[in-house]
């Protein structure tokens, strides 16, 4: 109870005033009690479905954020998340439409409240990018964990260690996101393809990017400072985890418009998951979990690495979102349970994690 309070009490809060909102949008907006009750419905399911999505999310926040300086650490869970609420959730949508119908953005908001089938439509043919972009990017995201040279803790050890055995191949996650993507275009109709091909190239390229920008300003760090006192590189973590969130948002916005197809709805129901991923970080770097949990890193990428072949696949194939919730959560559970069972069997392994 004590960690709800302390982790937990403005995401509550903020559930409540997006409860009350919607409430006041459905009477405002229909006057009617059992629409009003069925908006608050569809807002309190987004709510549900969006935290349920958004545990790896978070686990892979913590994990970046545990590194970098307390000052950026802040920034993100400030400035980061308001861009994560508002950018992603809300204008998000808007500029789609905006470019896709060669409307300004005035004309796409007016287009969401006053018609929201051609806005539901105009977002939903641009699926096909948005697959293509989000899915190269978070395939890299956990190959990337995998393919890291210096690991030497393992959850599904024969894969993994396999996995690793070629850490020193240059290039490796981006020939298989490649491969990946290729096999996926040629599914798809040669419109479709080149559309796809181009924005899972740019999903590649803007991950490239955000680690170069990490990787220069390290650089810079590591001359100024003795060895071993180098923390990671705040703007290059800080771009690094908005475009994450960017690209783990796409899905559920998308997804969203199977239960409406008004942007005021989606985005109050949206918005809740949002505040939890922000609350759940938090939770996560505070009380040092995943160093207490060796394993539930390892299932968090793993369930990335699944969400990313999923959204490169549903370029060809609707594949729906409790799908990819459910296999999610399978994974993430597996890797906590496992890293219980662990902690039982090694406690002096628990210990030393606890103390660092």
């Amino acid at each position: 109870m004590e960690t709800i309070r302390k982790y937990y009490t403005f995401s509550l809060l903020f559930t409540a005033v997006c409860f009350a909102l919607a409430v006041w949008y459905g009477w405002s907006s229909t006057g009617s009690i059992t629409a009003t009750l069925g908006i608050l419905w569809i807002v309190v399911v987004l709510s549900i479905l969006e935290v349920s999505l958004s545990f790896d999310n978070a686990v892979v926040n913590a994990t970046v954020l545990r590194d970098m300086d307390p000052v950026w650490q802040q920034r993100f869970l400030t400035i980061g998340i308001l861009i994560a609420v508002f950018g992603m959730r809300i204008v998000f949508p808007i500029a789609i439409v905006s470019l896709a119908a060669g409307v300004g953005p005035g004309e796409a908001v007016s287009l969401s409240l006053n018609d929201p089938q051609r806005y539901e439509q105009i977002v939903s043919d641009a699926h096909v990018s948005i697959a293509g972009f989000g899915g190269a990017f978070l395939a890299m995201v956990g190959l990337t964990f995998f393919f890291e040279e210096d690991k030497d803790v393992h959850w599904i050890a024969v894969l993994e260690r396999t996995i690793n055995k070629f850490s020193n191949v240059p290039a490796v996650e981006i020939g298989l996101v490649l491969s990946l993507v290729y096999g996926v275009s040629t599914l798809l109709s040669p419109d479709d393809a080149i559309t796809f091909l181009t924005a899972a190239i740019l999903g590649l390229v803007t991950f490239i990017a955000v680690h170069a920008i990490a990787a220069i300003i390290e650089a810079q760090e590591a001359r100024k400072k003795a060895a071993g006192e180098i923390v990671k590189s705040g703007l290059g973590g800080f771009l690094y985890l908005e475009v994450l969130d960017a690209s783990f948002s796409f899905d559920g916005v998308i997804g969203a418009f199977a239960l409406s197809n008004n942007m005021i709805i989606i985005a109050l129901g949206l918005s809740v998951g949002a505040m939890f991923v922000r609350s759940m970080t938090i939770h996560l770097v505070r009380t040092g979990t995943l160093a207490q949990y060796r394993y539930l890193e390892h299932g968090a990428f793993w369930a990335i690495i699944v969400l990313g072949i999923i959204m490169l696949l549903s370029a060809r194939w609707h594949i729906p979102e409790t799908v990819t919730g459910l296999l999610g959560a399978v994974l993430i559970g597996l890797s906590f349970w496992w890293s219980v069972r662990h902690n039982r069997r090694h406690p002096e392994d628990a210990t030393l994690s606890t103390a660092d």
